[in-house]
Parts: structure tokens; C-alpha cells; sequence
């Protein structure tokens, strides 16, 4: 990748940090707060996904 691309795109990253900034802070400040049976509700769907990946990993071998 020449030189000025690679300026470009690290120029179009500071500009997309710069802009989303606020639109974060707003998220972090407003968003809603984790309750506590948020976790278990996100490790199922995972664990469902790594034994799915494991499952196929394991059939074609």
C-alpha cells in the first residue's frame, strides 16, 4: 500500500473518532445498565456458537 493511502486512512480514522466522540459518550451516559441476569443471557447464545464451530471443526477432520 503506497504512502499516501495509508496517510489517507489514518487521517479518515482520526476524523471518524473525532465525529463519533460524542455519539459515544452520549451512549455511556444514556444507555441502558446491565442487570443481573444480562451475563447468562449472552453466554448461552456463545457457548451454543464455539460448540457449533467445535461441532463442524471435529466433522471435518
Amino acid at each position: 500500500m503506497s504512502l499516501f493511502l495509508q496517510i489517507a486512512l489514518a487521517v479518515i480514522l482520526v476524523m471518524m473518532l473525532f465525529f463519533l466522540w460524542p455519539t459515544f459518550k452520549h451512549w455511556q451516559e444514556h444507555g441502558p445498565k446491565a442487570k443481573a441476569g444480562d451475563w447468562q443471557a449472552v453466554i448461552l447464545p456463545l457457548a451454543l456458537v464455539v460448540g457449533l464451530v467445535v461441532l463442524l471443526i471435529a466433522l471435518v477432520r
